[in-house]
């Protein structure tokens, strides 16, 4: 059986980091499947989904490393193009990707004790956001 739900939520821009797993650990709960895979997607391309131990050191190192890797502060051809400032954004989703799939058994995400599924918002501006979540299984 496969059913689909989605997550909303806002953000504050770049850097902002948003912890999903408790709406995740629910929907799973909720669709009455013991076993299988929960997957989450974004649809756009400005932010990214991963694990993290969400604590408020790593909430300040993931966007210091971003900034690092991809700097906010240089000019992107995107922006030559569109005008609109958020080249950085574009490439900080492309590093980190866009989904994640994460097995259950008993009904539970199989996360480690320290894990967290995250969001994280890399566009230049406050965003709505709308996750997909697609639970197939057993």
């Amino acid at each position: 059986m496969i059913t689909t739900s989605e997550i909303k939520f806002k953000t504050h821009g770049s850097g902002d980091i948003v912890d999903i797993t408790g709406r995740i650990n629910d929907a799973v709960g909720g669709s009455g499947l013991e076993s299988g895979t929960v997957t989450v997607f974004v649809p756009g391309s400005t932010g990214g989904i991963t694990t993290i131990e969400y604590e408020p050191g790593l909430l300040k190192d993931v966007p210091e490393l971003m900034e690092k890797l991809v700097p906010s502060d240089r000019s992107y051809k995107h922006d030559e193009t569109w005008h609109d400032g958020n080249g950085f954004s574009h490439l900080r989703a492309a590093l980190i990707g866009p989904d994640i799939t994460v097995p259950f058994v008993g009904g539970k995400p199989t996360l480690g004790t320290w894990q967290q599924v995250v969001f994280l918002e890399f566009d230049n501006r406050p965003r709505t956001r709308t996750l997909v979540l697609q639970i197939a299984g057993e």
